[in-house]
């Protein structure tokens, strides 16, 4: 729904419908002048902002080979994590541990993790898994290689170390955080617009309906919380020493402060829909009259629901990624913004729906508050996003480039249905007319006429079940007249049918929004991809080519060796030899070995495992040099059981 600003009055009414063309002119400005401010934000860039952890590097360095074994390994993070003790695990070739005491923090510093070795290791390759928990909440795990002396055969593998999040656990874990979603949003419009349009009982049906969701779903999340961080399956569910460290975390503090808070709004709910019960029809007295008592009340309620509803957005944007990044100072406040701009256009959306739906009487003057509550709520919405979609997105390739900018557009789409819907709706509520909420209200006069039947036996005991027989056949009477009555109405059937719309499209984008909240932001993995290139690559000269001249001495001992090293920087790499002989023809060898020596850092001498390919030629893939530098290459070449020769030559690793 977006607002109409007629007035009540019928004098003013065609002031009323001149302002309300007038809003409906300005809108547009309005949106336009937003969008333009979006433009220039996504082209202007910001600092580092990043969410979603990333490991940006190691000590030891993925793929290094090392002289001696280290004391200790050192993670380091694009951002601060949380740390258990299971978050960096070291495994020998045999896939036995081999570190010793519990991950912590580096002088303090959150961004990065570090576990002690034991002394004595042996030489061979081993493997570092990691997992921890970005700043934002979300889980991140890994793995990484280093090898002592020389690399070795291991019966670890990188994809078998990385934890992985068991797929019961992650799939109950996202339904828990939609449901999580609408109950908030159910609760919060619910309660606004019982307070603010229309209270009646599909409208509270609304309300407790998404404090009962919001209350199961986060209890479910709580105790997901450590299967979903560990990887562990849903039996650790009930292992008490896991819900003991989520609650020593952010997002576990977060979610048992949401279900105390739900206990405040339980009394909210009680207060609001039992001793405080609006009614349109209410007279409303002078501000020293009898209705001096029920404005306090309601100030207070106002009040005490706002500080509430605020509190539980505040739970979201405490530890989600309004929490990490850039600003975090100015996109908490925004995010809780942003969160009850939803909740009171969505949920009261659902509200009204459910007050149209169940034939009760709803006045113009009911439907067109909500109308002006909606369109301040899309106004915030639009300017929180605005700063949301440069913060997390943060440039125009990063909207169309990343998941997390299509998501973003495809938000933005629905939401711009949405507003679409809403103009429609608007339409309808300036058709609208009180005739209808003025009828009989189904059931009264029936309920006296069965009444008076009842009292017919005079002198005779009431029987209580049939009492309660003629009670239910009378509500199923008041239900059927109230659907014809509802239906017989064509501008509020019409209304009704434009509010469902609005509501189902509000449903996938509660969906879209439960997407992006566990998805990287687009800024974040662009940075990470930038940094990424950079790393990997190769160098300006592209591969690095030797061409050796060898004669081992005896018979067809003389030819050359041509050594291709691809793409010839720290990593891995592709090693190619090809044997030519005198006459340039490929020809085999008994034995060929080839071996890279950094003498600056007493690094090596590194053996390629070199394979046969074809006649003349041998390769090696997955061959890893831990840094740059000046190496020595030794080649070995043997052709025959006593003619053999070794050539050296130089060759630049970038």
């Amino acid at each position: 729904m977006t607002p109409t600003t007629g007035r009540r009055t019928a004098p003013r009414a065609t002031a009323g419908r001149a302002a309300v063309r007038g809003t409906a002119r300005r809108v547009p400005t309005l949106l336009g002048a937003l969008l333009a401010a979006l433009l220039c934000t996504l082209t202007l860039g910001a600092g580092t902002a990043s969410a979603h952890a990333a490991l940006t590097a190691t000590d030891p360095a993925d793929g290094s080979v090392l002289p001696s074994a280290p004391g200790r390994v050192t993670l380091t993070f694009s951002e601060g994590v949380l740390l258990s003790p299971d978050s960096v695990r070291v495994l020998d070739p045999r896939g036995g541990r081999v570190d010793e005491g519990r991950p912590a923090h580096v002088d303090g510093r959150s961004d990065s993790a570090a576990v002690a070795l034991r002394t004595g290791l042996a030489d061979g390759t081993y493997t570092v898994a990691w997992q921890a928990v970005s700043a934002d909440s979300h889980p991140v795990a890994g793995a990484f290689t280093f090898s002592v002396g020389a690399p070795s055969k291991t019966t670890v593998t990188v994809k078998s170390a990385a934890t992985e999040i068991d797929p019961a656990v992650e799939t109950f874990y996202d339904i828990g955080r939609y449901a999580a979603y609408a109950g908030f949003v159910l609760l919060v419009g619910g309660c606004v617009f019982a307070g603010v349009c229309r209270s009646s009982r599909p409208v509270q049906r609304v309300a407790v309906g998404g404090w009962v969701g919001l209350f199961v779903s986060t209890t479910l999340l709580l105790l997901l919380r450590g299967a979903y961080t560990s990887g562990k399956g849903l039996g650790s569910v009930a292992d008490l020493s896991l819900l003991g460290d989520v609650l020593s975390t952010k997002p576990g503090a977060a979610l048992l402060s949401r279900l105390l808070l739900l206990s405040a709004a339980a009394v909210f709910l009680a207060v609001l829909f039992g001793t405080y019960a609006r009614e349109d029809a209410a007279p409303r007295g002078r501000a020293d009259g009898p209705d001096a008592p029920r404005r306090g009340v309601a100030y207070g309620l106002g009040a005490g629901g706002a500080v509430v509803a605020g509190g539980l957005a505040a739970t979201w944007a405490m530890a989600e990624h309004a929490s990490a990044g850039l600003q975090p100072w100015l996109a908490m406040p925004a995010d809780v913004a942003h969160l009850l701009a939803v909740a009171v256009w969505l949920g009261g959306l659902a509200a009204l729906l459910a007050t149209l739906w169940s034939g009760v009487p709803v006045r113009r003057s009911a439907v067109e508050r909500f109308s002006r509550l909606a369109f301040a709520s899309v106004c915030v919405l639009v300017v929180t996003g605005v700063y949301q979609s440069w913060r997390q997105v943060g440039s125009w390739g990063a909207l169309t480039g990343t998941e997390y900018g299509r998501l973003l557009l495809i938000k933005a789409v629905l939401v711009a249905a949405l507003v679409a819907l809403a103009f429609f709706s608007r339409r309808w509520t300036g058709r609208l007319t009180d005739a209808s909420a003025t009828r009989r209200q189904p059931g009264r006069q029936p309920r006296k006429a069965t009444a008076a039947a009842g009292g017919t036996g005079a002198g005779k005991a009431a029987d209580p079940v049939r009492a309660a027989q003629l009670a239910r056949q009378q509500a199923a009477l008041d239900r059927a007249a109230g659907r014809r009555e509802r239906d017989a109405d064509g501008v509020r059937t019409g209304l009704r049918r434009s509010v469902l719309a609005e509501t189902a499209v509000a449903v996938v984008v509660l969906a879209v929004t439960t997407l992006l909240t566990s998805t990287q932001p687009g800024r974040a993995e662009t940075e990470q991809r930038q940094a990424a290139g950079k790393s990997a690559a190769p160098s300006a000269g592209g591969p690095a080519e030797v061409r050796i001249a060898y004669d081992t001495g005896g018979a067809n001992g003389r030819g050359t060796a041509r050594v291709v090293i691809d793409p010839a920087r720290s990593g891995g790499n592709t090693v190619t030899v090809t044997l030519t002989d005198a006459s340039g023809r490929p020809v085999d060898v008994p034995e060929l070995t080839l071996s890279l020596t950094e003498r600056e850092n007493e690094i090596g001498p590194l053996r390629a495992a070199l394979r046969r390919q074809s006649p003349g030629q041998w390769q090696a893939t997955g061959f890893r040099l831990p840094m740059a530098g000046d190496w020595q290459l030794s080649l070995t070449v043997r052709t025959s059981d006593i003619d053999q020769v070794t050539e050296i030559e130089n060759v630049k690793i970038t």
